[in-house]
């Protein structure tokens, strides 16, 4: 199944996005902050939830985690 279909997964691929571009955002500012715009400013946007709401994206990746271990 594809992760567009199954909502757990849809989930996963979204919080993943927001660690990932938070991440490559502390790295590398400069290249996301010039791509606001477009379709690579989503990535931006993700970094930005990512930067301000940290507390509550770590507790949703910790249930997360427990949820698809628990699951499997």
């Amino acid at each position: 199944m594809t992760a567009l279909f199954n909502f757990q997964s849809l989930l996963l691929v979204i919080l993943l996005t927001i660690c990932t571009s938070t991440y490559a955002h502390s790295i590398t500012p400069g290249i996301m902050d010039r791509n606001k715009d477009g379709l690579l400013g989503i990535f931006w946007k993700c970094a930005r939830i990512g930067e301000r709401l940290s507390p509550y994206v770590s507790l949703c990746c910790i249930f997360m985690a427990g949820s698809l271990f628990m699951g499997r």
